[in-house]
């Protein structure tokens, strides 16, 4: 079993190096009194199309003048931005270096907590191969700590992400990536998160289209309504998304939408937390007309929204 499990690992390492590149960008600061300093970045990178898009954190090329992607053969080259995701901290580049080894995508739904994984990255920039560090699957659709992302959540694991692994993949034992590592809690031990593929393949396939990334937009901040919290506000019993805040002027706060409303359905889809919030307006095309079913003072009512596209990330 354990002569098994160490073949699986190293087999999986083996094929996802070929695919993983280190990125490295350079950023000019604002002139100083001083002296100007250009400042260098490192980050990990994921060859996802044998036409040289690479998937990146938007953080790890946020700003930069210049971005070099160095391939596992130790070829390099200049990047070009395809297009930037800042809502998922994603970013899409693309290199002019012929047929690539594209890394093999998986499948994020169906991952189980405590399912083993593998991270692969350039770990604080350390010289020669790409780390590796196994892990396990410590939750789903997890919020990031800290930020105000409105997506379907992020996957959690054990598996070592330390700075540099950032836009580095995770995948299962049979060598297909599950995520993109995106972030860890330096304050914490074995705290580390990963965009699911699923989120990570819609922008993949927007930026590649048309450049950018569009979505629906309600103009509201919301959470999954949980049973304590429930309980609390006399809706035992129920599921869905509570609405926090609403902002003026969106198409939620001109359908009347206000902070308290529990969201329950969404074009007839049931919603019974943020995750599929997000999942079923992210397959409404913009402009149509949506019927969205909401609790409000324990009475049950409906309104139609007009889904407008996202503004641009403030």
């Amino acid at each position: 079993m354990l002569a098994q499990l160490d073949e699986a690992l190293t087999r999986t390492v083996e094929r996802l190096s070929e695919s993983t590149v280190t990125v490295r960008s350079l950023r000019l600061p604002a002139p100083s009194l001083r002296r100007f300093q250009p400042l260098d970045g490192e980050g990990t990178g994921l060859l996802v199309d044998r036409r040289g898009y690479v998937v990146t954190n938007h953080h790890v090329v946020e700003g930069a003048t210049r971005i070099e992607t160095v391939l596992s053969d130790g070829r390099s080259f200049v990047a070009e931005v395809a297009g930037q995701d800042e809502r998922t901290d994603l970013a899409v580049l693309r290199i002019d270096a012929g047929e690539l080894p594209e890394a093999p995508l998986g499948d994020s739904e169906a991952l189980k907590v405590g399912q083993l994984v593998v991270a692969l990255g350039n770990s604080l920039g350390l010289p020669g191969s790409h780390t590796a560090s196994v892990g396990v699957i410590s939750a789903l659709g997890r919020p990031l700590p800290g930020s105000d992302f409105v997506w379907e959540g992020l996957l959690q694991t054990d598996a070592a992400i330390n700075p540099g692994n950032s836009g580095g993949p995770l995948a299962t034992l049979d060598g297909k990536v599950v995520g993109i590592n995106t972030a860890m809690v330096p304050f914490a031990q074995g705290v580390g998160f990963a965009i699911p593929i699923h989120a990570v393949r819609r922008v993949l396939e927007q930026i590649i289209e048309k450049g950018r990334v569009s979505r629906p937009w309600m103009g509201i901040s919301a959470v999954s309504l949980q049973p304590s919290l429930a309980r609390r506000l006399g809706l035992t019993g129920r599921t869905g998304a509570l609405i926090a805040e609403v902002e003026k002027g969106s198409p939620a706060d001109r359908g009347g939408l206000r902070r308290g409303d529990l969201i329950t359905g969404i074009a007839g889809q049931p919603i019974d937390g943020m995750r599929s919030l997000v999942k079923t307006l992210g397959a409404e095309p913009l402009g149509r007309e949506i019927p969205l079913s909401y609790v409000r003072a324990g009475k049950e009512s409906w309104v139609s929204l007009r889904m407008e596209e996202a503004p641009p990330a403030a």
